[in-house]
């Protein structure tokens, strides 16, 4: 995981700054707004990389409900076109979404359908999806 981070934060494009990483209080506030909790490693995730730009994936964020990225915006949108509600999503892409499970796995959704190509963790998404570029046709 140490060096996902690393290299995540290496390669960060937003040279000014313009994302702030949450606390946990933000995350609880968070979790009350979309009533459901997070998983650890996605929390782990909000606290010290939510604020990396890199690439054409846009992950979500929720240190600033301006943002197109902001969670319980895109949560609310990706649930009302039919993510299943246990699933929380990480990312949109390509009209569906990357989504994480309550057990850390992440899924990508698109048009009513679960993809068989999955991820173990949201470490091995970013590694694999976000650095790497293994992304569903």
């Amino acid at each position: 995981m140490n060096d996902i981070v690393d290299d995540l934060r290496s390669r960060n494009e937003d040279r000014f700054g313009s994302v702030s990483l949450p606390d946990l209080d933000l995350l609880v506030e968070i979790e009350e707004q979309i009533l459901i909790p997070l998983p650890v490693e996605f929390k782990e995730y909000l606290l010290s990389l939510s604020d990396v730009v890199y690439g054409s994936l846009e992950p979500v964020t929720v240190s600033d409900p301006q943002l197109h990225t902001y969670l319980p915006e895109v949560a609310a949108t990706a649930w009302d076109l039919g993510l299943p509600r246990y699933l929380i999503p990480v990312c949109e892409y390509r009209g569906g979404y990357f989504a994480v499970t309550q057990e850390g796995e992440v899924q990508y959704w698109l048009d009513g359908e679960i993809a068989e190509q999955e991820w173990e963790s949201l470490w091995q998404w970013i590694e694999q999806v976000w650095l790497n570029g293994d992304r569903p046709d």
